[in-house]
């Protein structure tokens, strides 16, 4: 009889593209779903004979081997089930083979070749079958990265659109981001930017045998997405001056972005800020198949030294001393959070996790961050792996004021500390309305809960014996925090203070605003206010100085006072940055020694106003815009 040997090849690509939600995928090779089996149809030169068996091999990555995972070898039998790749007849019609092949639901995710051999009497004939992406599947209950909800599903993994929120925390805005996971060539560009990482380089075979766990998988996406210590995706820019680039306000989604790095020979796309690093990971990870949303977290916290406080350094104006204060409070700050689960850790922390591809501060020696859970975030466990400490503080961290003396003492001034973490925010499931989740990170601020949690994250980073030694955390100069410092509260002022806006604060328009002050005591006492302005980042960083004066007031008992406070627009025009916000500060000194800062971030508006003359009127001619 003569040899046997496949002379034609089915993908099914509609039927398996249905089965495993991958038909949207516009690539020329299958796109499957690991954990899930998917069919092909063989044509035979012959019928198949009872005797003859067909053996399939799968490989992804250089020297592929069964050792690493990265190769299987297996045939077809009548039965399906087995925990590697296995392989079973689905239909026989004359010489038509209908097989259907499963992977394991721990497989390596990327490109695969398949090839077959068929074996009859001492005769073989091997095949290359050709190509296929095998993908996480959140559709598989054995897929670390499954999530039950089909909503849920639908939204963090095959929407293509979203909403990512940006601002201040009283004044939430809302910004159309389109994800393009399905574009053309999206999905080969995301399987390059693995194949681009400093990992696979050094040592491609073993980087490639890790794919199969979301944990290394995201962690290398985390820092890719930057371009910091590799040929990342995008160059960040926080200077506010974007020559030879494109703003990042002005991206409006990920597909040009990665496109460009793709075409570009992977040069860094410029340029980038936090939110369009968040933007870009979630296409990256969407597409990847690992469900994926984008997180806005408002006053967020830069801690640079790891302390779970804010040190703030302020001179009598309440100006931020640039050269001493390391640490930073951003309006808002944009991260990513996938869902999987965390076999390193323990079920307790399954779900959610923190990844930020924002390059802020080192991870082991990378810029990266994450995948945290947010689960051991809220509950204060932050010697977890991976960053714990660091998203603890940008959502808990307590804020702290120093007042910076000449003498180079400092002493805490009052202010709220209690301001890091507000409206921690996403796209609901299903509509484009906001959804507050501050309650998955942390418990109700100032509660008894939440401070025994933030006490327990202080022990857990610095290992405080039962004693509760002083330990030292930071020496800079003369300068010297330790642990005491950070759970003994400034002294409550005996005035407070809040600065209002009287007029909605329009970009192209004068500031007006007043200083309230009200004195809690029954007796008379006099405050000096120093005032300043800037202009700012929104990372609140100063750009130029628009304010400084001071004034001194006398409030009589329980008294109620307002300081007029007016801002002109030639003043303010010539170093508003593209973030169009402003950072008032009120310094305010009481008679009696005690201090009290207030500060107000504001954000100008943008209008355009169109005026339209009736339509009957003459020598008025109109066109469309």
């Amino acid at each position: 009889m003569a040899g046997i040997r496949v002379t034609k090849v089915d993908w099914q690509r509609l039927r398996n593209g249905a089965a495993h939600h991958t038909q949207e995928y516009p690539c020329p090779e299958l796109v499957v779903r690991r954990g899930q089996s998917f069919s092909l149809t063989l044509e035979l030169s012959r019928d198949l004979d009872c005797e003859e068996t067909l053996i399939f091999t799968v490989e992804t990555g250089p020297r592929a081997s069964e050792a690493l995972h990265t190769k299987a070898v297996f045939q077809t039998s009548e039965l399906d089930g087995g925990e590697g790749w296995t392989a079973a007849k689905e239909a026989q019609m004359e010489n038509t083979l209908t097989v259907r092949l499963t992977s394991p639901p721990s497989a390596v995710i990327g490109r695969y070749v398949l090839s077959i051999r068929l074996s009859s009497h001492r005769k073989h004939s091997n095949r290359r079958l050709g190509e296929f992406v095998l993908l996480f599947n959140p559709w598989c209950a054995e897929d670390d990265v499954f999530l039950a909800s089909e909503e849920e599903r639908q939204e963090y993994v095959l929407n293509d659109s979203g909403i990512i929120f940006r601002g201040v925390e009283k004044h939430i805005r809302a910004q159309g981001w389109n994800y393009g996971q399905f574009e053309e060539d999206i999905l080969k560009i995301c399987l390059s930017i693995l194949d681009r990482s400093p990992g696979h380089q050094d040592n491609p075979a073993t980087d490639v045998s890790c794919r199969h766990d979301p944990i290394y998988v995201t962690r290398v996406i985390s820092a890719m997405v930057n371009s910091n210590n590799d040929q990342g995706v995008v160059q960040g820019q926080w200077r506010g001056r974007y020559g030879g680039g494109t703003s990042p306000l002005h991206w409006r989604g990920s597909v040009a972005i990665l496109q460009k790095w793709f075409k570009g020979r992977h040069k860094p796309v410029k340029y980038g800020q936090c939110w369009v690093f968040a933007g870009v990971m979630c296409t990256v990870l969407r597409c990847l198949g690992i469900a994926t949303r984008v997180v806005s977290n408002f006053n967020s916290a830069h801690d640079t030294d790891q302390n779970l406080s804010v040190d703030k350094y302020v001179d009598f104006f309440g100006r931020t001393l640039e050269d001493l204060t390391e640490d930073s409070m951003w309006n808002f700050h944009v991260w990513n959070e996938s869902w999987f689960a965390r076999q390193d850790l323990g079920p307790s922390y399954n779900g959610w996790q923190v990844l930020d591809a924002t390059p802020q501060e080192e991870s082991k020696g990378v810029f990266r961050c994450g995948p945290a859970s947010v689960t051991a975030i809220r509950e204060g466990d932050i010697h977890l792996a991976h960053d714990g400490p660091f998203v603890f503080a940008e959502v808990n961290a307590d804020y702290i004021t120093w007042l910076w003396h000449e003498d180079e003492s400092r002493e805490r001034v009052y202010s709220d500390t209690k301001k890091i973490g507000r409206c921690i925010s996403t796209k609901a499931v299903g509509s484009d309305s906001r959804v507050d989740i501050t309650g998955l990170y942390k418990y109700p601020e100032g509660s008894r809960k939440e401070r025994q949690v933030y006490s327990k994250a202080v022990k857990r980073l610095f290992s405080l014996e039962a004693s509760g030694r002083r330990t030292q955390i930071r020496r800079a100069g003369r300068r010297c925090l330790w642990h005491d410092d950070l759970l003994e509260p400034a002294t409550k002022p005996s005035i407070t203070g809040k600065f209002k806006v009287l007029e909605p604060p329009m970009l192209g328009h004068d500031l007006k605003l007043a200083l309230c002050l009200a004195n809690l005591t029954s007796r008379s006492q006099w405050v000096r206010v120093n005032l300043s302005g800037a202009t700012i980042l929104y990372t609140r960083k100063p750009v130029a100085e628009i304010l400084h004066e001071s004034h001194t007031i006398r409030l009589g008992p329980k008294e109620e006072k307002r300081i007029p406070i007016a801002i002109s627009y030639s003043k303010y025009k010539e170093d508003l940055t593209e973030d169009k916000k402003i950072l008032l500060a009120a310094m305010c000194l009481v008679t009696k020694g005690e201090k009290l800062l207030v500060e107000k971030d504001i954000t100008l508006e943008d209008f355009i106003t169109i005026k339209c003359a009736h339509p009957g009127a003459p020598g008025k001619n109109f066109s469309p815009i």
